[in-house]
């Protein structure tokens, strides 16, 4: 009945700016960390930021200064945004959660379905 639906991704040239949206739905009690990964073809699986309920961020090392992530929680929604993007940010990317779904009172980590990004001239 939880599920995570995204999107925003798209077709860039390099140096443009996306913003990817991820929205959680159902009987949601609360939403702990929640985060954006990325897969290229070839490539592991790779977080490249997250957030905690209270706003900490954290991001891959390959992405710092130019991505964003926010969280709005109202809207059980996260938000990433991509700026100065370059080819190797070409990417299908998930949005993660840790989620209480009501009337449990644990988290279950819950995946969408992907949204493709890519970077090219």
């Amino acid at each position: 009945q939880v599920q995570l639906v995204e999107s925003g991704g798209g077709l860039v040239q390099p140096g443009g700016s996306l913003r990817l949206s991820c929205a959680a739905s159902g009987s949601i009690s609360r939403i702990d960390d929640m985060g954006w990964y990325r897969q290229a073809p070839g490539n592991q699986r790779e977080l490249v930021s997250s957030i905690t309920r209270v706003g900490t961020t954290n991001y891959a090392d390959s992405v710092k200064g130019r991505f964003t992530i926010a969280r709005d929680n109202a809207k059980n929604t996260v938000y990433l945004q991509m700026n100065s993007l370059k080819p190797e940010d070409t990417a299908v990317y998930y949005c993660n959660a840790a989620i209480v779904r009501a009337p449990l009172r644990y988290s279950t980590s819950y995946w969408g379905q992907g949204t493709q990004v890519t970077v090219s001239s």
